[in-house]
């Protein structure tokens, strides 16, 4: 639909854009990226026409922009700016109305029951109908925002350009503005000064350099941390869209020398009481949890096991965390929260210090329900037994690192069973751990950097043997208090 075949253009007889070249497609969302005085808004008006070709063409279904009248262009593109801080004393309707022009026949461009409807239907479209009879200058920037869209909706082009289209929006207006685009199901161009946002919406993206093409490819492929270093002059980090296939850019601010001195977590911030453990960091953890609350990946900086009745059952366990941790006053966001029915008491924990990093492991574990998970063939009720294990390191981890870090507690904890002969009473088989079972691992995120954390890595093996020893002797633990229960009665 849109073709650049080697375009060079801007202002007078220099040139601002040299050498573009790409197509879009119909219905595409294709979005043009680059830092300040990169081009973008430059190439923006040569497309619409606003600014001539001083080399190369530009094609509009096959056609050269050249060869298309005023009048035709605007049938075939609109372009929607940056919103203005000054507007004219229309009302909402007339400013809407004025996208008609380029379909108006005749001298006196007679309105018509057509172009009537267009607008009307635009305008719901567009949620600016009620605003209809207001002036321009009564509205917020979002709500003129929408007015100038429907403007150029009107206009019933092929091609929408737009400059910045949510520059001085607000975030829920930015989503609305830009969703609503979405559903139109037009060709668009969008120059993005957000690169988040040009990530989440468009299918591809441009990415300029000092007036020239940087890379032309998906969101992916162009929003990497080393193309973004290259370009805008920054360190950066990317990481995935927590719902859609899609990268989003994070800045890393540039913080005091104290701020990222090394710093322990040790047994001295554990504190084991009767119905709960706690244990409360100075400073917030980078943590991969399988918690009740604060589950996945986040950074917290409290960090709680409870103990609840060997008969608790309740429909919304979550909830009911929520509430404990709020009665007992700890922050919901800032918490990770297990559950056990085992006795604090028989909690086991160990501080294991190499020379440049340490760990702190705190395991409960009853095995009143162990089952075998590469046996089970149908869902096992839960009952008294979980085994919780806390991984706290004081050195930083890739997130490579965590998930290897996990892997590794889990065979530590496996081996612990089997050496016990653990049991799963249904299938008679070696236990691998409880229906039940949460974990977490937690870094400081200072001191030395830890890539990977698999069994032949130093944290890696010091990971596995913490758990390993500290998991064994809580299952002991458990043993022990069981067959003296048993004796007692």
């Amino acid at each position: 639909m849109l073709k650049l075949e080697r375009v060079t253009g801007g202002y007078f007889s220099d040139p601002i854009v040299q050498n573009i070249s790409f197509s879009v497609e119909k219905g595409e969302f294709f979005g043009i990226l680059g830092p300040n005085g990169s081009g973008k808004t430059t190439l923006l008006k040569i497309i619409s026409g606003i600014l001539p070709v001083m080399e190369g063409k530009i094609l509009i279904d096959g056609k050269e922009i050249h060869q298309y009248s005023r009048k035709k262009l605007a049938q075939k593109i609109a372009v929607l700016s940056q919103i203005s801080p000054q507007a004219f004393s229309y009302t909402v309707k007339e400013t809407v109305e004025l996208g008609r022009y380029a379909h108006q026949k005749g001298v006196f461009h007679q309105w018509t029951i057509e172009d009537e409807k267009i607008v009307q239907q635009v305008m719901e479209e567009t949620n600016t109908l009620h605003l209809q009879h207001a002036t321009l200058q009564e509205l917020s920037g979002g709500e003129q925002q929408r007015v100038y869209l429907a403007q150029a909706l009107v206009q019933q082009p092929d091609i929408l350009l737009l400059d910045e289209p949510t520059n001085h929006l607000d975030l829920a207006h930015q989503k609305n503005l830009l969703d609503l685009l979405k559903k139109q199901k037009l060709t668009v161009v969008s120059v993005f000064h957000e690169l988040n946002l040009a990530s989440l919406y468009c299918d591809r993206l441009l990415l300029l350099n000092n007036g020239r093409m940087q890379l032309l490819s998906s969101p992916d492929e162009v929003l990497t941390e080393s193309q973004i270093k290259e370009v805008y002059q920054t360190e950066v980090r990317k990481q995935a869209h927590y719902d859609i296939a899609k990268p989003q850019i994070h800045i890393k601010p540039e913080l005091d020398s104290s701020d990222e001195s090394r710093w322990n977590i040790d047994a001295s911030l554990l504190k084991i009481e009767k119905e709960k453990i706690v244990l409360q960091s100075p400073k917030a953890l980078r943590t991969v949890s399988s918690g009740v609350v604060g589950s996945g990946i986040g950074w917290r900086s409290v960090f709680i096991n409870r103990k609840v009745p060997p008969d608790y059952q309740h429909a919304r366990p979550v909830k009911e965390m929520e509430g404990y941790l709020a009665n007992f006053g700890f922050p919901l966001t800032q918490t990770v929260a297990m559950m056990t029915a085992v006795e604090m008491d028989d909690a086991c924990y160990g501080f294991y210090e190499e020379e440049d990093f340490s760990v702190l492991t705190v395991v409960t574990a009853g095995i009143g329900n162990a089952i075998d998970s590469t046996k089970a063939e149908k869902p096992v009720p839960v009952e008294v037994g979980t085994i919780n294990i806390w991984v706290f390191v004081n050195g930083k981890l890739s997130d490579e690192a965590f998930i290897q870090g996990v892997m590794t507690a889990t065979e530590g904890k496996a081996q612990v069973l089997r050496e016990l002969e653990i049991v799963d009473e249904e299938t008679k088989t070696i236990a691998t751990g409880t229906p039940t079972d949460s974990i977490l691992i937690a870094a400081t995120q200072s001191g030395r950097n830890f890539p990977y954390a698999g069994a032949a890595t130093d944290i890696g093996r010091c990971i596995g043997k913490s758990v390993y020893n500290e998991t064994k002797k809580a299952i002991e633990k458990y043993l022990q208090r069981k067959q003296k229960e048993r004796h007692r009665f």
